[in-house]
């Protein structure tokens, strides 16, 4: 698989069950586990290269929610941010500024990181929010809903706590295709306006959209329910995890805009073999530079296939445990020959509080959680700042009132002492 010169891919597995699991795809062993959060369908996010983000749903209650964020250095959250409602899916900018989350009543809900400061929520959907993610520049914020509408927004708008709240004033498109929930999203393409919208349904439809024009370019019809989409590297084809455990192949799009679309352009063709018979796949990720896919199922157990042939080579993770698997991140950036252990909670460990071996960033456990609570603590610092100058505004304008007020009335009086002097 992945060579000694190149960079280390760490899986990361959430479930509503069980704690996030980190695997070593290379090798498929068991890195450790972050603990404490017990998050839902598409509820787990890099935010960063420093920072991993998970909703977390309590099981005593439906009512309560909140976001958990982990550094790779500590098994349990450094961190629990406040939200306004459960929330499940998560998307955040490239940077790790800031961090999104579609709550269960059609809102999405912006947050600044590493504080957790809510910047802004906005109505995007009449139904819970089943999808989030951004296209590849970081420009462009996309949701699917339960509703089965797909929405656009412009970062740019979404970022400005300004603007007006009504997702209808700032969304850049609505595209209302399909008549079940969305249950994945997925682009293709590194521009804003070249990328194309791939969007999949309970009603057995993937559908592909423009983001050029708004426009609907073709479908495709499947024979199950698909709960997860990913591209490959050389965006030719798309793989897609099916209801009845199989993963199928699809042609992404045709190679020439003179080029005759050929019959089975909008046909999909399962893997023979490997099949995920424990239930439905949940989720898909490309891993090894599009070499290799790797798949999860309700059974929680979780596949490595050889993207050349389909076949599986590799089966990671306990499916006897019954902890389904909610949502797959692959987290890259990590630079392979360069092993630390840390201990205790200073390392990524198993429950049982066994040391495990995880990739450097290139930076230590003290230097991240430093770094964190130094953010943490100038964030709050400078909202106190704000707050102040606030204030002082506040004040000054009363303060002018007053003075316009006064001197209003001393004019009054000089010139009621003239007219008496007349």
């Amino acid at each position: 698989m992945a060579s000694s010169s190149q960079q280390q891919e760490i899986l990361l597995a959430s479930s509503p069950n069980t704690p996030i699991t980190a695997y070593d795809i290379s090798t498929g062993a068991t890195l450790g586990h972050f603990i404490g959060s017990r998050s839902p369908r598409k509820g787990l996010a890099l935010a960063g290269n420093t920072l991993i983000a998970a909703s977390h749903i309590s099981p005593d209650t439906t009512t309560s929610a909140s976001i958990h964020l982990y550094n790779w250095w500590s098994s349990i959250p450094i961190h629990h941010l406040a939200v306004p409602e459960p929330v499940a899916p998560l998307a955040s900018t490239h940077d790790g500024s800031y961090l999104f989350s579609g709550g269960v009543s059609g809102y999405i809900h912006a947050l600044t990181l590493p504080s957790g400061k809510l910047l802004r929520s906005f109505p995007a959907h009449c139904k819970p929010v089943s999808c989030l993610t951004m296209n590849n520049d970081g420009s462009l914020l996309i949701s699917g809903g339960d509703d089965g509408t797909i929405s656009v927004f412009p970062i740019i708008h979404v970022l400005d706590s300004s603007s007006v709240d009504s997702s209808t004033e700032f969304a850049l498109y609505s595209f209302h295709g399909h008549t079940s929930p969305v249950t994945c999203i997925t682009v293709a393409g590194i521009g804003g306006c070249n990328s194309t919208i791939i969007s999949c349904s309970a009603d057995g439809t993937c559908k592909f959209w423009s983001l050029a024009n708004g426009h609907h370019l073709r479908s495709v019809r499947c024979p199950c329910v698909i709960w997860s989409l990913v591209v490959d590297s050389t965006e030719s084809n798309f793989y897609a995890g099916g209801s009845d455990g199989r993963i199928y192949v699809g042609i992404l799009k045709v190679k020439r805009r003179n080029e005759l679309v050929s019959s089975n352009i909008n046909e999909v063709v399962a893997w023979g073999s490997g099949d995920h018979s424990g239930g439905a796949v949940t989720a898909v990720a490309m891993a090894n530079e599009g070499r290799n896919l790797v798949s999860a199922s309700e059974d929680g157990s979780i596949r490595v296939w050889e993207v050349e042939n389909g076949r599986t080579v590799r089966i990671l993770g306990d499916h006897e445990s019954g902890g389904s698997v909610s949502e797959l991140v692959v987290a890259t950036g990590i630079r392979n020959g360069r092993r630390s252990k840390y201990g205790g909670a200073s390392g990524i460990n198993d429950e049982t509080g066994g040391d495990r071996e995880l990739m450097s960033l290139g930076y230590s456990g003290r230097e991240i959680m430093k770094s964190v609570r130094e953010t943490i603590e100038m964030e709050e610092i400078l909202n106190v700042v704000v707050d102040d100058r606030r204030r002082s505004i506040d004040g000054l304008e009363k303060a002018i009132g007053t003075y316009e007020r006064l001197l209003g009335l001393i004019l009054k009086e000089a010139k009621a002492a003239d007219n008496t002097n007349v």
